[in-house]
């Protein structure tokens, strides 16, 4: 019987350790639909790489929240601004080490330029950067984002 427990346990763990490797690779264009969902769920669209001390400041809060909130129609996509070169040798490791379940993307499109204006008019291209929408409600940001913010912005979405 303890057998079985400690299968059923390996199997359980070792599922969650696969979904925090995972990481898809996109360019704009596949990922320019994560940004327009016309659902009843608040997405929270964070911006970050493994280089920037800001983007892993911010993390734990990223982590805390979705904690806080994975009963409600809340989904965090952490968008990987990497190089694809590391993928393998840095980002999935730190996403292990760092247990991130959520959805994952490494962005790989090298027309900044374009896809950071479109994404939004305001932003310098500057991380860590987080949207957070519902329909037609948007808040974007620049820069670190607390805890508390997090949680009102999305509190206000629902």
């Amino acid at each position: 019987m303890k057998i079985k427990i400690l299968i059923a346990a390996l199997i359980l763990f070792s599922s969650f350790a696969i979904k925090a490797q995972s990481v898809k690779e996109v360019n704009y264009e596949q990922f320019k639909p994560y940004l327009n969902n016309p659902s009843d769920t608040v997405y929270v669209i964070n911006f970050w790489a493994t280089w920037c001390k800001p983007c892993i400041e911010e993390l734990p809060h990223f982590m805390t929240v979705a904690q806080d909130m994975r009963h409600k129609p809340v989904k965090f996509i952490f968008v990987s601004l990497d190089f694809p070169k590391y993928k393998e040798s840095k980002l999935i490791p730190f996403i292990k080490e760092n247990v991130i379940n959520e959805e994952v993307l490494l962005l790989n499109d090298p027309n900044s330029n374009f896809w950071i204006n479109d994404i939004n008019k305001e932003w310098s291209g500057a991380i860590p950067a987080t949207i957070i929408y519902r329909k037609n409600q948007r808040s974007f940001f620049e820069g670190q984002v607390s805890y508390e913010e997090l949680t009102e912005n999305i509190e206000g979405k629902l």
